[in-house]
């Protein structure tokens, strides 16, 4: 079985199973982003071609039993054995049916949310802002307050709360969201979070977290590398009651035989309900595989944070040991690392000339406003980390000159 001294050595055990991606030989620190797909990945791609091919329309039996192990891998992943799992291809899609259950015109009209969010929550919170829907936006910062500050401004008029577990531009982890998770419970307010950039760096057992009664949106595309159109939403038991107003045929699909042209809308038991239509089954061949091959490597969720956690100490030791002026970039030093999810961000207003520099070096990285973000991933060596800070430091240089 894989351990920690695996994944850190030269070459890594894992980078094997990557060669289409070729991370051995790239430094790829997007992975907060976009991570490489194990080779395993293209091979149920080709599946999924071929069921097309040889059972045309019979296939959609072996692409649902697909969806269902995409299903079951969430599950694991949220330590939530009976959870409701809705699919969606983007988290977008799946908000959209959540907001859509809410009665935003009625005497809750209200939805709390920071500053901190996603450009999928930022976006669409304020399109409904600009449409009448009275939108709280908490500040994120200080985050370790975050979910207090938000928990306080909830009262019988919010219909919900939407909130990242961790949050994207800054990595950081947003601590002590049971206490919004206890207000909402009192006040009748659905909790929406964002476990997004939680998943595969931090262990998120809903239990544990006291996240029961809450709505849980998130996506493999980034850290579990599962690719494209593999989103879910895990539901409350609440749920049941609630009927969204954004609503694909598949929220029936169990139920058509028996469809009678009744004036009211039928929706379907558990997640279903939360369904949406015809989609490319691609998608739930290549996350199934890959779940399975997380599984057959033992990359289970404490293993993956402790290798996140020691990535990102080889990331910051090597930046501070470049002792570049704090004016110019400078990081968190307030917060322990382990407090941050699956990247290290660098606070610069030169971040994206820096990235361009480390493009142009070889580093794949990212920037988001004044942010720097390194993502490391499980298949990259402590060498290949030191190798892309060495760049940023080569960057640094010609930047002052």
């Amino acid at each position: 079985m894989i351990g920690l001294d695996d994944l850190a050595r030269t070459p890594n055990a894992l980078a094997p199973h990557y060669s289409r991606f070729r991370v051995a030989e790239r430094l790829l620190l997007t992975g907060h982003s976009h991570q490489a797909w194990p080779d395993v990945a293209r091979d149920a791609q080709l599946e999924a071609f071929d069921d097309a091919a040889t059972l045309v329309d019979d296939k959609w039996d072996r692409a649902f039993a697909r969806a269902d192990e995409v299903r079951a891998g969430f599950r694991r992943l949220l330590d939530d054995p009976d959870g409701e799992i809705a699919l969606g291809a983007s988290t977008h899609d799946l908000v959209i049916r959540f907001l859509s259950a809410l009665e935003l015109t009625g005497r809750r009209r209200r939805l709390v949310t920071s500053t901190g969010e996603f450009h999928t929550l930022r976006r669409q919170l304020g399109r409904l802002a600009e449409a009448g829907v009275d939108i709280e936006w908490v500040a994120a910062e200080p985050t370790d307050t975050l979910a207090e500050r938000m928990a306080r401004t909830v009262d019988e008029h919010t219909a919900a709360v939407l909130v990242s577990a961790v949050l994207f531009e800054t990595g950081r982890i947003v601590p002590n969201l049971d206490a919004v998770a206890v207000t909402c419970r009192h006040t009748g307010t659905e909790l929406l979070i964002d476990a997004y950039h939680a998943l595969g760096p931090v262990p998120f057992s809903i239990e544990e977290l006291g996240l029961a009664d809450a709505w849980i949106v998130g996506g493999g595309y980034k850290y579990l590398q599962l690719g494209e159109g593999n989103c879910f939403l895990r539901l409350p038991a609440h749920a049941a009651e609630l009927r969204p107003v954004v609503t694909g045929w598949f929220a029936e699909f169990d139920a058509l035989a028996d469809h009678d042209g009744a004036d009211r809308v039928t929706y379907a038991p558990g997640a279903q309900r939360f369904a949406g239509s015809t989609y490319d089954a691609t998608s739930h061949y290549r996350a199934a595989r890959v779940f399975r091959f997380f599984d057959e490597q033992g990359l289970t969720p404490p293993l993956l944070r402790g290798s996140y956690v020691h990535q990102l100490e080889v990331l910051a030791n090597g930046f501070d040991a470049l002792g570049a002026p704090s004016d110019v970039i400078t990081r968190d030093r307030a917060t322990p690392l382990s407090g941050f999810g699956g990247f290290l961000a660098l606070q610069t207003q030169h971040a994206p000339k820096l990235r361009e520099g480390l493009r142009e070096r070889g580093v794949s990285s990212d920037s988001r406003g004044p942010q720097l973000r390194f993502g490391p991933a499980p298949y990259l060596s402590d060498a290949q980390l030191e190798a892309a800070v060495d760049a940023l430091g080569d960057a640094l240089g010609e930047l002052r000159v």
